[in-house]
């Protein structure tokens, strides 16, 4: 076998999580690689839109390693967040290949195989690190080829600029949704419709508590305590939102039940004229490059014990959400998935479970 593509250990994917591996990977002797389909470092932020707003203190948003500058008090923005993630694989000089996209992962006399778009790869281990980003959910709703109006997910959103002078929908209670509303709220009239009834978090919690309810539930699960997490679904006062609170532009309709050719409606009779909708909606995790393993869960997921594929040895999922780790698809909670999926690996590369 030739040794140029075989590695102990390959990392799909080059965002937040692939980057907190790939730092408990540098120590140990393992022979490692990320492959990342993207074009240049950063992962998903480089997609992000352009006023995005971390909910988390920059103290708080932090990868192993390096403090993202800026206290206590900073709310970073994507291009903040773009910087220290690219300055923070430059400083560690990771092994990354890109663009590489695997399109399937199959196992084979206990190797894995990739098929990528740039040759095959093999490895002893799989750590999965790709997020859900390039898998957005936009909800299936009755009427949606009659509109004649612009429909976009977040994920496609930049700016509110096409919006101006427009009237706009914006679906989800979530924190996108809340702060895509509020800058879009600024050029145009916005109707705001959510599946949940939105619950804004007080002005002085934010997403520094992340990590220390991610430290509680691990302590409590180490004591065999039936701890609660925090909801991740409530939306953080980021100045931006804290701004729109202040201008009373939240407002929330159910959520719709069909389109028509000028706009939406409910069952009820109701129906409002639009001229775009911007789903607001999530993403579902980005695992279409492991469906050739046959693995997958009737909810499209993976069974894992934490990071750890249970009916696949060898293969890791770390920053998925909570059925990966709680808090574990944020910068400041991956890190602790990613370590204890590095110690898991070096046992089993050495045979000690299988």
């Amino acid at each position: 076998m030739s040794q140029e593509n075989f590695y102990d250990v390959i990392v799909i994917g080059g965002g937040q999580s692939a980057l907190a591996t790939a730092y408990y990977l540098r120590r140990t002797n393992l022979r490692y690689v990320l492959l990342d389909k993207e074009n240049e470092a950063g992962g998903s932020w480089q997609h992000g839109w352009d006023s995005l707003t971390l909910f988390s203190p920059a103290q708080w948003s932090s990868l192993p390693g390096v403090i993202m500058t800026g206290g206590s008090d900073k709310y970073p923005t994507r291009d903040e967040a773009l910087t220290y993630l690219r300055q923070y694989e430059s400083r560690y000089q990771f092994p990354v290949i890109r663009p590489v996209e695997v399109t399937r992962v199959i196992k084979e006399d206990g190797l894995f195989i990739l098929s990528t778009n740039r040759g095959t790869y093999t490895s002893r281990a799989v750590i999965s690190a790709t997020g859900s980003y390039s898998n957005p959910i936009i909800p299936d709703i009755p009427g949606n080829s009659l509109f004649k109006g612009t429909v976009i997910h977040s994920a496609d959103y930049r700016s509110p600029a096409p919006f101006t002078g427009k009237r706009v929908v914006v679906a989800g209670e979530g924190n996108s949704g809340a702060q895509i509303l509020a800058e879009v709220s600024k050029v145009a009239e916005v109707l705001w419709t959510t599946r949940n009834a939105p619950s804004f978090l007080p002005d002085h919690v934010d997403g520094r508590y992340l990590f220390d309810a991610a430290t509680a539930l691990y302590k409590a699960r180490q004591e065999g305590n039936n701890y609660q997490p925090p909801s991740l679904g409530h939306i953080v006062q980021v100045p931006l939102v804290r701004e729109a609170i202040e201008r009373d532009v939240y407002h929330a309709l159910p959520s719709f039940d069909y389109f028509y050719e000028e706009g939406i409606g409910w069952h009820d009779g109701r129906r409002e004229a639009v001229d775009a909708v911007i789903f607001c909606t999530g993403f579902r995790s980005a695992l279409q490059h492991l469906a050739s393993l046959n693995i997958f869960q009737p909810d499209g997921k993976i069974h894992t014990h934490e990071t750890r594929a249970i009916n696949l040895a060898g293969l890791w999922l770390v920053g998925y959400g909570s059925w990966t780790g709680f808090a574990s698809a944020t910068l400041i909670g991956v890190g602790r998935t990613a370590k204890k999926t590095i110690d898991e690996v070096v046992f089993f590369l050495k045979g000690h479970f299988h």
